[in-house]
């Protein structure tokens, strides 16, 4: 579909923004992991599980948003944006390892040890999991979306979603076990606890997809279920 350049510059600004949010929350998904909380919202079920997983869920919000008004290579593309921006995060981190802290430094080098000194490992295990989960993600979309010729974005929403966030959260404990991080005896309950807040919440952001896609195709003027924007 052809678009006129006006449209074509706003949707490249709005794909950045996207962008932008996708790679924050992922990459602060990386760095606040250590710390766990409890959560009880219907009063029967307590959730014990990492606030690192809190951001998660906008990743893949915002590639399925991009997805849909943009197509596949433009979702795997910010998903191997949030890839090299992970690593870059690393070394950054590694280098302000080395570096010693002065007397005077609210943060000494032991604390600033004992907050990052996993992250190396976490996001190791991390960018093996998303990789894979958001491939996973896009992929399901797309077929959905191929399947139901446009339609039912509710449907290709949470059926990706529900899939790629269980490999996700599989395959980030089964590491972060293997290497020590988390005792083994914790992982079922974080793999239950971890998938069920994941599912929970990708149910509530549904119309929040629904109204930011309806916005976005009304913006610029997608009328056919299967339109996208080419920028």
């Amino acid at each position: 579909m052809s678009i006129d350049t006006g449209i074509k510059e706003q949707a490249g600004r709005v794909y950045l923004i996207l962008g932008a949010l996708f790679i924050a929350s992922l990459v602060t998904c990386n760095l606040i992991f250590q710390k766990f909380f409890a959560w009880n919202p219907f009063g029967w079920y307590n959730f014990e599980i990492s606030v690192g997983i809190i951001p998660y869920p906008i990743t893949f919000l915002v590639t399925d948003i991009i997805s849909e008004i943009y197509g596949k290579k433009l979702a795997n593309r910010v998903v191997v944006s949030g890839l090299f921006a992970s690593m870059f995060t690393v070394l950054i981190i590694v280098v302000g390892s080395y570096a010693p802290a002065t007397e005077w430094s609210p943060v000494d080098d032991q604390t600033f040890d004992s907050v990052f000194g996993f992250t190396f490992i976490a996001v190791g295990s991390s960018m093996i999991a998303y990789l894979i989960a958001q491939f996973i993600d896009v992929q399901l979309f797309h077929f959905w979306k191929r399947l139901t010729k446009g339609r039912h974005l509710w449907l290709r929403n949470n059926a990706s979603t529900f899939t790629s966030q269980f490999m996700d959260t599989f395959i980030v404990l089964i590491l972060l076990c293997s290497f020590g991080i988390i005792e083994w005896d914790y992982f079922g309950k974080l793999l239950i606890n971890g998938f069920l807040f994941k599912v929970i919440v990708a149910l509530l952001d549904t119309p929040l997809a629904y109204l930011i896609i309806y916005f976005l195709r009304r913006k610029f003027k997608l009328l056919e279920p299967g339109d996208e924007v080419k920028i």
